[in-house]
């Protein structure tokens, strides 16, 4: 729980159910969003607020607990949407014109996301009211600011609040899957429920494009996640379709690399390197059916459309696209194992097999040995004796440099085929490689061998040496005792008996 002198440090809070909320503290907005403090600030006056009759009520029922007066209007008619950023300056005070925090007088620009809960509910709708560059004053009563506890010590209980906003700037929402604001989504209408479009959904969308300020295509256009190139509908906008709720309306930014790129289009006029704008509104959509809503032989059939499909972008190169198709036979047949009717057993085999043996080759295309391999041992759990199945498999553990599996791998299919040539080929290459490995073994044991036995010779050498000045140094001390016992006169030394 938050201190009182924590609490006193920031005055916008996000947006929980402040009316009938036990908060113990305000919910001062937090992280990057934080407004700063009021610490240092001057607790002074402004002007009374007085309501006009120009003030409107931006409340979604109309009860009067938000108003919005304008005192310098913007320009255009322009609004941020939900999810936009917003740059704004603001000064709060209470009725009595006690200001309790202003971000003019911290001299710093205060942001926020749109529409999302990191502020009051007072803010999120009359900011979303406004457009740009305009300035008004916002009144709202406890409901729709800091409650029935207010924010201690500043805001008493129950407290009505007073805003003067000016909204400064926004951008949209970023939505690229990279995150590099190439697609910059304002939401004009949210749409209805809380789906959005999946892979392989059948969406019906109308597009407005413009290059400046001219339109160069509108128009209603149906596709499918992950085919939109095939209806002539750019990366970008399919982007947004799938962040979109049924019924939604965005005013979308696209940059070059996710509209026409570097090509341009001659068909629209598009010049090379060209940023586009773009209205999309996603009418309604049909995910691909669960496989627990589908028959068997409804199974059957959409999986034999999956693999026409998937392998129409195999052929042109769109491996993980065409991974995505195959896998959705799988799961959609995986679990059918007991069947009664022979020919639905064997067209569902077929299918699995066909979609086990193609995901493999997909994977293999691209330098993924061991999704390659994990496939092919599906494969060959269907069909033990697919030579499809095993010559792939060893061309994966051949890519993981697995050779003594891949050669059993290659051994296995011809055993199946004696006259595969790809299978012979491949064999002689794997033996080749073997054969490199353990003459490079031999060469390094043999190296290290050499190279020990040397540093065995050079030890056993010093040794020696050492071994030969001891001798000489204790047959020196020896002589030396001698000499010195003689010159003594001591005759006590031994002699031989």
């Amino acid at each position: 729980m938050a201190s009182d002198e924590e609490k006193s440090e920031n005055f916008l809070p996000s947006s929980d159910d402040t009316s009938d909320s036990e908060r113990e503290d305000g919910g001062p907005a937090t992280g990057t969003e934080e407004p700063g403090t009021s610490r240092g600030a001057s607790v002074d006056q402004v002007p009374v607020y007085v309501r006009g009759p120009a003030a409107v009520d931006v409340t979604p029922d109309k009860d009067g607990g938000v108003t919005k007066e304008v005192i310098r209007p913007g320009y255009g008619d322009e609004r941020p949407g939900t999810g936009d950023t917003v740059y704004v300056h603001y000064v709060g005070s209470l009725t009595d014109g006690t200001k309790f925090d202003s971000s003019r007088d911290r001299g710093d620009t205060f942001k926020f996301t749109l529409g999302t809960g990191s502020v009051i509910k007072a803010w999120d709708m009359a900011v979303a009211a406004m457009t740009r560059s305009e300035v008004c004053i916002v009144q709202c009563t406890a409901k729709y600011g800091y409650g029935k506890r207010g924010s201690k010590p500043k805001i008493p209980p129950n407290a009505t609040l007073v805003f003067e906003i000016e909204l400064l700037d926004w951008k949209g929402e970023d939505i690229s899957e990279s995150l590099d604001e190439g697609i910059l989504r304002s939401q004009l209408s949210e749409g209805d429920g809380y789906q959005t479009p999946t892979d392989m959904s059948t969406c019906n969308v109308h597009v407005k494009g413009k290059h400046g300020d001219r339109i160069f295509e509108d128009r209603d256009v149906t596709f499918v996640i992950g085919e939109a190139d095939a209806a002539g509908v750019m990366a970008g906008v399919e982007q947004v379709v799938k962040k979109s709720k049924q019924g939604a309306r965005s005013k979308v930014v696209v940059k070059a690399k996710y509209a026409y790129g570097s090509e341009g289009n001659r068909e629209y006029n598009i010049p090379p390197d060209a940023d586009l704008e773009y209205e999309v509104e996603l009418k309604s959509f049909e995910p691909l059916k669960d496989s627990w809503k589908l028959n068997l032989k409804e199974k059957l059939e959409h999986s034999e459309n999956l693999k026409n499909k998937g392998t129409d972008f195999f052929k042109v190169g769109k491996f993980k696209r065409a991974i995505s198709y195959y896998g959705k036979i799988i799961e959609y047949l995986k679990d059918e194992e007991k069947l009664d009717d022979e020919t639905d057993a064997s067209t569902r085999s077929q299918l699995l097999l066909a979609a086990h043996l193609n995901t493999a080759m997909s994977h293999l295309k691209l330098q993924d040995g061991s999704e390659a391999r994990s496939a092919c041992d599906s494969a060959l759990k269907v069909d033990p004796k697919s030579e499809k199945g095993l010559f792939r498999r060893g061309m994966a553990n051949l890519n993981l440099r697995n050779y003594e599996d891949a050669l059993a791998d290659f051994k296995a299919v011809l055993d199946l085929d004696p006259e595969n040539k790809a299978a012979k080929n491949q064999l002689a290459i794997v033996a080749h490689k073997i054969k490199q490995i353990k003459e490079n073994e031999r060469k390094t044991y043999a190296g290290m061998f050499e190279k020990f036995a040397s540093e065995d010779a050079k030890k056993a050498e010093k040794l020696q040496v050492w071994k030969d000045g001891d001798k000489q140094e204790k047959t020196a001390e020896s002589d030396a005792a001698v000499n010195a016992a003689t010159d003594s006169g001591d005759h006590s030394a031994p002699t031989d008996q």
